[in-house]
């Protein structure tokens, strides 16, 4: 069985609550369960935290898993760490969004992780986490 990290980074907590407009009514817990659910081959792990150094220890320590499903929040567009710490392992790591940052403000649509990552996905909202996981399942 793979097991495949998910890491939600700033304010992610707050899913189902903040900007419902954007981010949906679902709190991210609940929609885990679903992805649970949906993936049972595979064994999910999740962690959500608001602080960056948080987010590099476990890409950092993330030795033991197949893959990593990465959405960083806001820290996408500033956190030159983010991409050092993926760089620095040999855990492949997709990054997803909810949105689509290109139909958002200029300042979303610069990612300093996507190259890092073997993929991005963005724009479908919480299904980015399905598209995903779907590339780990194979």
């Amino acid at each position: 069985m793979k097991k495949v990290l998910i890491l939600n980074g700033v304010n992610l907590g707050l899913l189902g609550t903040r900007e419902v407009d954007v981010y949906g009514h679902q709190s991210f817990e609940t929609y885990l369960n679903e992805l649970q659910l949906d993936f049972p081959q595979l064994e999910l792990h999740y962690f959500q935290t608001d602080h960056l150094e948080e987010l590099v220890q476990k890409i950092i320590k993330s030795n033991d898993f197949d893959g990593i499903v990465l959405n960083p929040g806001a820290y996408t567009h500033t956190a030159i760490v983010l991409s050092d710490a993926i760089k620095a392992v040999k855990t492949p790591v997709i990054e997803v969004h909810i949105s689509n940052l290109f139909g958002r403000e200029q300042y979303r649509k610069n990612s300093m992780i996507s190259g890092a990552c073997i993929g991005s996905i963005s724009g479908f909202g919480l299904k980015s986490y399905k598209i995903a996981l779907n590339f780990f399942n194979d």
